[in-house]
C-alpha cells in the first residue's frame, strides 16, 4: 500500500506542526476530545495547544455523528439497523482517537476527519 492510499490519515505537510512538549503536555487532553461531551474540556481549557485542538475538532465532529446517529436510531428497524452500523464505526473510530492522542500522534479520522478541518476555532 502506498502513502496516497494510507487510510491511517495524513503525513507530512498534510498534519499539524506542534512541538513535543505540547504534545506531551496535552495528551489527556486529547484523548478527552473522543469521550462524548468531554469534548468541551480541550476546547475550554487548552486553547492554546495545537495537538488538543486538533483532536477537539475531531471529537466534536465525532460528538455531533453521535447525536446525529441517534436520531437515526430512532427510526424502527431500518433505523436499528443502520444506526447499529453507524454506531460500531463511531465507537471505532473513538477508540482508534483515544490510542492515537495518548500515543502523541496526530490522527485524521477516515470520513468524518475531513469535517474536523473546516471547524475554526
Amino acid at each position: 500500500m502506498d502513502e496516497n492510499t494510507q487510510s491511517q490519515g495524513p503525513t507530512g505537510s498534510d498534519m499539524p506542526s506542534g512541538d513535543s512538549g505540547d504534545v506531551e503536555k496535552n495528551k489527556v487532553m486529547a484523548m478527552l476530545s473522543y469521550i462524548g461531551i468531554l469534548v468541551l474540556v480541550p476546547l475550554l481549557a487548552a486553547k492554546d495547544s495545537k495537538f488538543a485542538k486538533f483532536h477537539a475538532k475531531q471529537g466534536l465532529v465525532l460528538l455531533i455523528a453521535w447525536i446525529i446517529n441517534g436520531v437515526i436510531y430512532v427510526i424502527p428497524f431500518i433505523g436499528w439497523i443502520v444506526g447499529t452500523i453507524i454506531w460500531i464505526f463511531l465507537a471505532i473510530m473513538a477508540i482508534m482517537g483515544i490510542v492515537y492522542s495518548l500515543s502523541g500522534k496526530y490522527w485524521k479520522m477516515p470520513i468524518l476527519g475531513q469535517f474536523a478541518e473546516k471547524f475554526n476555532i
